[in-house]
């Protein structure tokens, strides 16, 4: 280096070094959620719970699943997610496999009566439900009845409810306290 560029090059002010800065990214919630709920493949062959559990949230650790949808539901209380994900999420449900047993045993219950079909979630995230066909009426100009349901719940402890067949406004939910009471009052129920 010549006398005159070290002149020069002691005039350069020097670049300061910048401390480096990490690069964060908020997840958005609603798209993060859409895929921990999404099903792999097709649900129209759909018969029962268990032919829907293909989401990440039926497969991954249960205790990240739960973590996972606490933390979210705080920027979307909405956030679509089935009844027993609600219910862990409370603490009124002990475990996952509790809540897919008793997805199985409704769906033993109610596939060998003659007349109930299981309709897969209408949407992401969304329950699955038990409808008995023959509470669907269609009488001649009027609307068709809206069949009696059997549903998962996390409102209560018995975790499902029945919805009477009906015509306009919904009747309210029967509560059902578990298997046991679904099984002595389905003759009850078939019968509304």
């Amino acid at each position: 280096m010549t006398e005159s560029n070290r002149a020069h090059h002691a005039e350069m002010p020097m670049p300061r070094r910048q401390a480096k800065k990490s690069v964060r990214v908020e997840p958005l919630a609603g798209l993060e959620w859409s895929q921990a709920v999404e099903l792999a493949g097709g649900q129209e062959t759909a018969s029962r719970p268990a032919d829907i559990r293909r989401a990440w949230i039926h497969r991954a650790p249960e205790r990240q699943v739960v973590g996972l949808y606490r933390v979210l539901s705080q920027f979307e209380p909405e956030l679509p997610a089935p009844w027993w994900l609600r219910a862990l999420a409370s603490g009124g449900l002990n475990t996952r496999k509790a809540a897919f047993k008793l997805e199985d045993e409704v769906g033993d219950l109610l596939l060998a009566r003659p007349g109930w079909v299981y309709v897969p979630w209408a949407g992401h995230g969304e329950d699955g439900y038990w409808e008995y066909v023959p509470s669907e009426a269609f009488a001649a100009g009027e609307s068709p009845t809206v069949p009696t349901t059997v549903l998962f719940t996390p409102r209560h402890r018995g975790w499902l409810d029945v919805l009477p067949a009906h015509r306009g406004a919904a009747p309210t939910r029967l509560s059902v306290r578990g298997i046991e009471d679904l099984r002595s009052r389905l003759d009850e129920i078939e019968a509304t």
